[in-house]
């Protein structure tokens, strides 16, 4: 039987990668929280950060456009286009503010997350 929470950091299949389109988002529920899934195809990298923009205010990140500035991975927020580091969840234009962030891996076809509670 599955745990309604996971325990912590343990791997959570949410989608599998077959679910994912390339260079979009896809919103997901882990832990009764939303998680912004980013695929990178050209670069076959996976990112997982929180779904809340905290400027914007609304569950929106995984809408947004991924991209990059300089070296940095980032998405624009779809509100009012602030710039998050898919890595950190630092925002580029106000560093004070961050998504948080999760460990995301693909494993054996299946997109996991790793989902500690006890850090929520």
């Amino acid at each position: 039987m599955r745990a309604l929470y996971p325990d912590p950091n343990q791997w959570q299949t949410v989608c599998q990668k077959e679910d994912l389109i390339g260079h979009t988002g896809i919103c997901v529920l882990v832990a009764q929280q939303q998680v912004a899934v980013f695929f990178c195809a050209r670069t076959d990298t996976l990112y997982a950060v929180g779904n809340y923009d905290p400027i914007g205010g609304a569950n929106v990140i995984s809408r947004g456009i991924i991209g990059s500035i300089g070296d940095e991975r980032v998405v624009a927020s779809p509100l009012y286009k602030q710039h998050f580091n898919l890595q950190t969840g630092q925002c580029l234009e106000q560093p004070d503010v961050c998504l948080q962030t999760y460990p995301v891996r693909c494993h054996q076809g299946e997109i996991q997350i790793a989902f500690d509670v006890e850090a929520k």
